[in-house]
């Protein structure tokens, strides 16, 4: 039974950011559905305000689609999509990021759903819940304060999380740059920045949302670190996967590591897909 990969986005992401892991897997003959969260994609809002020359001011009041969706939205989106997937086999449920949480809400409330869990430097909450954790020592070195700097609008008027990710700024693209992809090129950091939308959701979870052991804790999980990776570190990723191994030490994480940033594995994907084929071959095999 072939595997089929139903691949989650992060933050301020899409379906279209994958588009060359997607390539990659499927010349190495794997089958894979690119998701986006409600209010990404094309459901996604941007304004006249955002686009050149920009208003910083219509583009800090303007409203967004992506108000009000919560996580269990997009653990309803994601579940519809995993249950159309299972009926043609085994489904490997890949995470990046902030999809982590989303991922772990559904493998929380279906486990029958997913064969394999895959978690790409992705949050994925056991002693903490998310925001929590940026105020932990394994968070020190990320840099949230340069990168706040391209906020815009208040976010509980909004009702949303607004990004100018088109900000000429040089201090915030800088600071962007040195969080998701110091190893790119400049070109490839501003074609990927290109592919971000200005708005995400408020919600992060609650301690409600964390990984449960009864259901979470039974599908066999794979954690890829991302070596370079300086916005979730790797010193939080490795916490992430002591905490997930504590509260089911009999389904450990199958650890995996790739070099690179937090959006390299996305612009160059072929060790990414490589990896990914042989947890489709593992998956087939107990399938």
């Amino acid at each position: 039974m072939q595997p089929t990969f139903v691949l989650v986005h992060g933050a301020f992401a899409n379906s279209f950011s994958f588009a060359p892991l997607q390539a990659e897997l499927g010349l190495l003959g794997h089958r894979s559905v690119a998701v986006d969260l409600p209010g990404h994609g094309f459901q996604a809002s941007y304004s006249r305000a955002y686009q050149a020359p920009q208003d910083l001011e219509g583009l800090a009041t303007t409203p967004g689609s992506i108000k009000g969706v919560t996580l269990a939205d997009n653990a309803r989106h994601l579940i519809n999509i995993l249950e159309r997937a299972k009926e043609n086999g085994p489904v490997i449920l890949v995470s990046h990021s902030r999809g982590g949480i989303t991922a772990t809400a559904v493998a929380n409330a279906r486990p029958d759903l997913i064969d394999r869990l895959v978690y790409v430097s992705a949050w994925c909450p056991v002693d903490l819940d998310v925001n929590d954790y940026y105020a932990e020592p394994e968070m020190a070195t990320y840099d949230g304060v340069s990168l706040a700097s391209a906020m815009v609008g208040n976010p509980a008027e909004l009702g949303l999380l607004r990004c100018n990710f088109r900000t000429a700024d040089p201090d915030a693209l800088a600071a962007f740059k040195a969080a998701f992809f110091a190893d790119g090129t400049d070109e490839e950091f501003l074609t990927f920045l290109n592919t971000f939308q200005p708005d995400e959701n408020l919600d992060g979870g609650t301690s409600s949302d964390r990984a449960q052991a009864a259901t979470w804790g039974r599908i066999p999980k794979t954690y890829v670190r991302l070596a370079d990776d300086a916005s979730l570190t790797p010193a939080l990723q490795d916490r992430l996967i002591r905490e997930g191994n504590a509260l089911t030490p009999d389904n450990p994480y199958d650890v995996r590591t790739l070099a690179g940033s937090h959006l390299k594995w996305l612009v160059d994907p072929a060790p990414a897909a490589r990896v990914l084929g042989e947890l489709a071959a593992l998956t087939a095999e107990s399938a």
